[in-house]
């Protein structure tokens, strides 16, 4: 039950694994675009300058979940996606293509947070599933099949020592009915034997 609710999940995660890697690339060809773009309009120096201004680095926290027993990764991000104000560069001194760059590699960081999450969920998914499926394999070809011949050979032993108890009980009955029959004609012989003598 375990290893089918695990596989379940693990679908589920894929199918956004999937989702979430093809945004990921789509956010990467956009940010290199509009990087190549800032640096044909402001200039290799600009770029490098306006990168190193940056004031507040994201927050990154990470928590966990639990699916099915396996515990996966939960990462939030702060101050990932900032207002044009609040990167720490000029405003009037650069461009709108150094803008536009900024806020797509920002996306592509979003983007980026989210696969970490969703592709370590599924590495542990597939870890646990696994190991699951190694002790299914081990239940049920080598636990259950042992304990059924266990089974099997305790009842083999309990009827034998039932027919042995029988055998036992028959020949106790017999030699008391036997004894119990001397015992009779040895009563009766010796009431022959007086009624004989007073006669």
């Amino acid at each position: 039950m375990k290893r089918d609710g695990l596989m379940i999940e693990f679908f589920e995660v894929l199918a956004k694994a999937k989702t979430v890697r093809k945004e990921l690339v789509e956010a990467l060809i956009a940010a290199e675009q509009r990087l190549q773009m800032a640096m044909a309009v402001e200039g290799t120096v600009a770029i490098g300058s306006v990168a190193y201004s940056l004031q507040k680095e994201p927050i990154i926290q990470l928590e966990s979940r639990n699916i099915m027993g396996v515990v996966v990764p939960k990462i939030a991000a702060e101050a990932v996606q900032k207002k044009m104000f609040e990167r720490g560069y000029g405003i009037i001194g650069t461009s709108a293509a150094i803008d536009e760059a900024a806020d797509a590699y920002e996306k592509l960081l979003d983007k980026i947070i989210l696969a970490a999450e969703v592709e370590t969920a599924m590495i542990r998914l597939v870890e646990d599933i696994d190991s699951t499926k190694r002790r299914v394999n081990a239940l049920e070809f080598k636990v259950i099949p042992d304990v059924k011949d266990t089974i099997k050979f305790i009842s083999m032993a309990l009827e034998e020592m039932e027919r042995d108890n029988l055998v036992k009980m028959k020949m106790l009955k017999g030699k008391s009915e036997r004894k119990a029959a001397a015992e009779e004609a040895k009563k009766e012989a010796e009431k022959a034997a007086a009624a004989k003598a007073s006669a």
